[in-house]
């Protein structure tokens, strides 16, 4: 499974729906974490969202949240950057494929020099709304297919025969 490691604040920063959200930074982050929860589970990512501890005072270093979605805290005096580098050098050299989602160009020349894929706040926001029609799309689909109350659905193989053949060769 890949991984998508995202600088939380750094897209904060970038979306303008979070932006607007900001003064209430506890919001912008849970907002952010429930975009990519779903995000991340139909695009099949096991998603880590780092965030810089001075900014969230109080919480703990890790908390795992549901399914394939983990949000971490960096330690007191740890920006998320230098966490972040950390994560990309040791999982990619233990051989998996790694996405880091990040605004910032010091940082992105890191991920590609240590062998990661980057992706821009921009571009996430780009796939994160083009996934959300999708699944709308998808859902809508089957919908519709469940919504048809056709009778070949719902009789058995071998009334279906019988019918078949009683239309083919007429009533007669």
């Amino acid at each position: 499974m890949d991984l998508l490691i995202v600088d939380g604040y750094n897209v904060i920063n970038a979306w303008p729906e979070l932006i607007a959200v900001k003064d209430n930074l506890e919001y912008a982050r849970d907002k952010l974490v429930d975009i990519l929860s779903e995000y991340g589970a139909y695009k099949g990512f096991r998603t880590i969202i780092v965030f810089d501890a001075h900014m969230a005072a109080g919480k703990s270093v890790s908390q795992t949240l549901v399914g394939e979605l983990e949000v971490i805290y960096t330690k007191e005096g740890e920006t998320a950057d230098s966490c972040i580098e950390k994560m990309v050098y040791y999982l990619v050299r233990q051989g998996e494929r790694v996405y880091v989602v990040t605004s910032d160009l010091a940082e992105q020349m890191f991920i590609l020099g240590a062998g990661a894929f980057r992706i821009s706040a921009r571009e996430l926001k780009n796939d994160v709304a083009s996934t959300k029609k999708e699944i709308k799309e998808n859902i809508s689909r089957k919908v519709l297919a469940r919504d048809r109350h056709e009778l070949g659905n719902r009789l058995g193989k071998d009334i279906l025969k019988r019918l078949d053949a009683i239309r083919r060769d007429g009533l007669d």
